[in-house]
Formats: C-alpha cells, structure tokens, sequence
C-alpha cells in the first residue's frame, strides 16, 4: 500500500504519439517521440511485437511523465506508458478515446 501523498507524486500525462521506431537490436523494443503540448519525450517501450511502428502514430495515451530518464539498449527514456494486458498477457496501451489536450494531467 502507498499514502496518497506518494501517489500524488506520480504524473500522470496525455501524450500524443508522433514518432515511432523499431529499436535494431531488441525484438520488442520501440523508440518513441511524444507531445507533451509544449516539450516532447523519447519513450522506449516494449510493446514492438504487439504494435508495429505505423499503428502508433497519432495516439492519443497516458504516460507517466515524471519518471528518472533510464537508458535502455543506447537510448534514453523519459517516461512509462500505461498499458494493460490481455488474456495471453501481452501489453495493450490504454488509450484515450476523446481528443485530450496534449499534456494535461490525467486525474
């Protein structure tokens, strides 16, 4: 169990995906560039044998936007998306389906 008070540390964000690339040397890794509105973050995922790069362009998704920046396989990520799983356990990217304005805060 955590306090609400260290809940209310985590911040949470609507990004807009606008780039994505297949990392080389992973087989489930993907680089991804999203809008904050005024700052955009790299993001590395591991959702690349779920997603294809072109099906990520454009989402609207939540991201955890306050996290240490961690390299992964030569690239920096600064931040977490949020996905759940389905029943063989893979990744599904929770997605938001109304147009919310890049980086608010979701709540």
């Amino acid at each position: 169990m955590i306090s609400f008070d260290d809940f209310s540390k985590v911040e949470l964000r609507v990004g807009e995906i606008l780039e994505a690339e297949k990392i080389e040397q992973s087989n489930k890794l993907l680089a991804l560039k999203v809008s904050l509105g005024e700052k955009t973050k790299q993001i590395v995922a591991g959702i690349g044998k779920q997603y294809r790069p072109s099906q990520l362009i454009g989402k609207k998704v939540a991201i955890v936007a306050n996290l240490e920046p961690r390299s992964l396989m030569g690239y920096t990520s600064e931040g977490m998306l949020l996905a759940g799983h389905d029943k063989n356990n893979e990744p599904v990217l929770l997605e938001l389906r109304k147009k919310a304005h890049n980086g608010s805060r979701i709540s």
